[in-house]
């Protein structure tokens, strides 16, 4: 069976945690452990958001703005959720 899981960005965060990386990869953690046990019996296809995500980044650039250029928002989101899951999410079991 195919099954897709969308996680949106809001997921990497429990309701009322703080914006943290440590915070966010803790999260992915459990999500990847959760869904490796579906990995073997079935094709999983895993949807990711990062509007928060995204939304930091361009507000920790802005902050710099009187040195340097900020970031167009695009820059953000293309490479943010591959990064959570490539950082995060290889150390599942």
């Amino acid at each position: 069976m195919r099954i897709l899981i969308a996680l949106g960005g809001n997921a990497l965060l429990k309701r009322g945690e703080a914006m943290t990386a440590e915070n966010q990869r803790r999260n992915v953690v459990i999500a990847c452990e959760a869904i490796s046990r579906l990995d073997g019996k079935h094709q999983i296809i895993i949807s990711h958001g990062n509007g928060p995500q995204v939304g930091l980044l361009a507000l920790q650039s802005e902050s710099y703005a009187d040195k340097v250029e900020p970031y167009p928002f695009d820059v953000f989101g293309r490479g943010k959720p591959g990064d959570d899951w490539l950082h995060a999410g290889a150390g599942a079991t």
